[in-house]
């Protein structure tokens, strides 16, 4: 009797290939990322260890320092901005109104769009209306801020008002059943009843916006390319909207002797990336328990 082929080598042939391409495609030049952050190199070939420097260098960057605190406050307010536009418009979609599934396709069609595409559609519209007032969007920090808020906004709040649908349509009717018979209205049914309930798709919604406003790049670089530029006390040029990955990008590609520099910026904000995602998720499961 033939012996029927093990299982392992069928495995083995389907395996293989993708985790070898997943090593030498990811695994590898990840962790040659983290051993260039230590070093001063032009080409990954002339690598020379110089320790910690480029990370102290990374900390005395003041353009680096600038784009860090600057999106900071991108995040946080684009962050409540986006959630609290979300959360109304699928309260409004849920509620029944005619013509509600055509209204969520409209919402969630910008999510399909490419940053960079959004990016120059977006400056159009903006130089557009600012020309009329002998300025544009590249002359003025508050109106590449707020600019940069509207297109992150327009372009996430469809995605994240999806799942705040499903989290409402995942609201039990016995609940809002029992709260009417108590005497609730829909201001107490809200605060009591739907909020309690929602608070798995806050919590998605809320980090996966963080992460998306943290990491913006394509938008930040179509819509503002980091401008306006000022010359700081020391001589630096700082860019006034540039983010913080737009920031990397330019410290690595545009000086060649500072790209061990611009690698231990990566390290960093890999590292807050790691964070923030650590975070999602101990309080997505967090609330997974508690429910």
């Amino acid at each position: 009797m033939f012996k029927k082929p093990k299982r392992k080598l069928y495995f083995l042939v389907f395996v293989l290939p993708t985790l070898a391409a997943f090593i030498i495609g990811f695994v590898y030049p990840f962790f040659q990322g983290i051993y260039l952050s230590f070093c001063k190199f032009r080409t990954t070939s002339d690598a020379t260890f110089i320790g910690l420097g480029n990370y102290v260098k990374a900390f005395q960057n003041e353009g680096f320092l600038r784009a860090f605190w600057f999106t900071a406050l991108f995040v946080v307010v684009s962050v409540i901005l986006i959630n609290l536009i979300a959360f109304a418009v699928a309260y409004v979609l849920t509620l029944g109104i005619r013509g509600s599934n055509i209204f969520r396709t409209v919402f969630f069609m910008p999510n399909l769009i490419g940053g960079i595409i959004l990016g120059y559609i977006w400056q159009l519209i903006f130089n557009g209306i600012l020309m009329n007032f002998g300025t544009n969007i590249k002359l003025n920090s508050a109106f590449g801020f707020w600019g940069l808020i509207i297109l992150m906004c327009w372009q996430q709040a469809g995605y994240m008002m999806i799942i705040y649908i499903a989290g409402f349509q995942s609201v039990p009717a016995d609940l809002y059943e029992a709260a009417r018979i108590d005497g609730a209205n829909r201001k107490q049914l809200l605060g009591h009843v739907t909020l309690p309930m929602m608070a798995p798709s806050i919590t998605i919604c809320t980090f996966l916006t963080l992460t998306n406003s943290f990491k913006l790049f394509d938008q930040n670089l179509a819509l503002t390319g980091g401008d306006p530029g000022v010359v700081s006390s020391g001589g630096t040029m700082i860019y006034q909207t540039e983010m913080l990955a737009l920031n990397i990008y330019n410290t690595f590609y545009k000086n060649q002797n500072s790209r061990g520099v611009g690698q231990a910026e990566g390290v960093i904000f890999f590292l807050v990336v790691v964070v923030i995602a650590l975070a999602q998720l101990y309080f997505t499961r967090k609330r997974e328990v508690q429910q």
